[in-house]
């Protein structure tokens, strides 16, 4: 069986590519051993890629009191909620390897609230999904709870932007039929040995 189209739109070739995003997939593809189609897809539009990665590796790549498995928590649990296939099966392998849990992901991918997470992230989540399909409800009183949780401003802020840009994302992959690569499903499954 041949592989489906990875976009309903021109896939640009990488070396037709402007340099410095080609530069850039080449160095994913070696970190990663392949390249995922988000790189290749986007590509179709230079200007919006560079735009897109430079916001995503501002919520996603930066320091502060969410750590790097909790960013990818948000971005499974509302990609889900949002249908993304694209997004909960690359953020999900993601999160896998963040976590060093081959279940977590699954979990938050189909109901958040009965996955194996600590308290704090269970509420992280659920203002995470109130910002991805409620946003015109978020009122004072979602504050408190979260700040009682240990969450500072800023990360109630990080937890919202993340939320906020994967529900773009997650619309955009949606709209060209973005397929994941096969390599994000087995990815993080099975500890390395």
């Amino acid at each position: 069986m041949s592989n489906p189209p990875i976009s309903r739109y021109p896939v640009p070739k990488l070396a037709d590519l402007p340099k410095d995003i080609r530069e850039r997939i080449e160095k994913v593809q070696e970190k990663a051993g392949f390249v995922p189609n988000v790189f290749l897809t986007l590509a179709h539009r230079p200007a919006e890629f560079r735009a897109f990665f430079d916001y995503h590796d501002a919520l996603l790549l930066k320091d502060g009191g969410l750590t790097k498995a909790e960013r990818e928590m948000i971005v499974v649990a509302t990609s889900a909620a949002n249908q993304c296939h694209y997004c909960v099966i690359a953020h999900g392998a993601i999160l896998r390897v963040y976590a060093k849990n081959p279940l977590v992901a699954d979990q938050i991918a189909v109901n958040y609230r009965k996955a194996d997470l600590e308290p704090h992230q269970t509420a992280m989540l659920e203002f995470a999904l109130k910002v991805a399909l409620n946003s015109h409800e978020i009122a004072a009183a979602d504050f408190p709870p979260l700040r009682a949780h240990g969450f500072t401003d800023e990360d109630i802020w990080d937890i919202g932007a993340i939320a906020a840009f994967f529900a773009l994302s997650n619309r955009m992959a949606n709209l060209i039929n973005m397929r994941p690569n096969d390599e994000f499903y087995l990815l993080g499954r099975a500890p390395k040995r």
